[in-house]
């Protein structure tokens, strides 16, 4: 895409959060509408481009189907292990322009080979995570030097019960904990995605049933509201997904809650001009290049 003058100066004179949204729904809708044109793709799941002990586990690894469930054929625990092997190399390799993805299995099948190309990806999601779990595990990126940090957590205590306060307390917890750990890193916190009502196919589609978006909604504008009293940075990435009753976009979807890879692509172009947006300007020119697999 090649921005044209007028919006060289709408993107010059708008506050970065304003420029961000109109970059963002510009290029989202001329990716919407390739896709749209695309024959429909069959929801697989990319192998993960990790550490080869790592990747050996997650090609045997198929997509969630519910909450907490271990039939994934690990553990929660040793998911944890893996992580932390992981976060181990980064802490001691150091690569340079070092960003973190943190949360569940939505953000777990976030891959490699569909990522924003440049910085170096650290998926720390697990299958099933809830925000307690989240915060009990960022000592594991303790020794590690990224830019950015990634954070989408909240779906798995909706679909457990845990109230919005204690999510919202719970977030906030972890935003002061990275904050404090990482001073000199931007801390993102990204919306909790919608789900997609009666048109999902998710084995948990009964408990799902039981939450609404409009619910979701509002704990994504208190999420939003403690970022910036936290110093930290609200990415929303939910009107991205929705559709017009406000439920996830079933082409974007392998079953009305996780994503497929046009949604993970979706994520990776907002991603993309996120960071060259608020994080490194150098990155965004007027000749605006996709991720790779577009």
């Amino acid at each position: 895409m090649v921005f044209t003058p007028l919006a060289d100066r709408i993107l010059k004179s708008a506050p970065r959060w304003a420029a961000f949204s109109l970059a963002a729904n510009a290029i989202l809708l001329l990716l919407l509408v390739y896709i749209g044109q695309r024959r429909p793709l069959q929801p697989q799941i990319a192998q993960a481009r990790l550490a080869s002990t790592s990747t050996q586990l997650l090609a045997k690894t198929p997509i969630p189907t519910q909450p907490g469930s271990d039939r994934q054929g690990l553990s929660y625990q040793q998911w944890v292990e893996l992580l932390a092997q992981e976060a181990s190399a980064a802490a001691h390799n150091r690569p340079d322009n070092l960003m973190i993805l943190m949360g569940d299995s939505i953000t777990l099948w976030f891959t490699q080979d569909v990522l924003p190309p440049g910085p170096t990806w650290l998926n720390q999601g697990i299958s099933g995570e809830k925000t307690l779990g989240l915060l009990r595990r960022l000592r594991l990126i303790e020794q590690t030097q990224p830019k950015a940090i990634f954070v989408m957590i909240g779906i798995n205590d909706i679909l457990w019960d845990v109230q919005d306060e204690t999510i919202l307390a719970n977030t906030r917890l972890i935003v002061e904990n990275l904050r404090q750990t990482h001073p000199q890193t931007r801390i993102v916190v990204q919306s909790i995605l919608p789900h997609a009502g009666e048109k999902a196919t998710w084995e948990g589609r009964d408990r799902l049933l039981q939450i609404s978006n409009g619910r979701i909604r509002r704990l994504n504008q208190d999420l939003a509201a403690m970022a910036r009293r936290e110093g930290a940075i609200f990415l929303d990435l939910y009107p991205l997904f929705a559709n017009e009753q406000g439920q996830l976009k079933m082409d974007l979807s392998t079953d009305g809650l996780h994503l497929n890879r046009d949604g993970y692509r979706v994520w990776s172009t907002a991603l993309q001009l996120f960071i060259g947006l608020e994080l490194d300007p150098m990155q965004i020119t007027h000749q605006y290049d996709p991720p790779h697999g577009y």
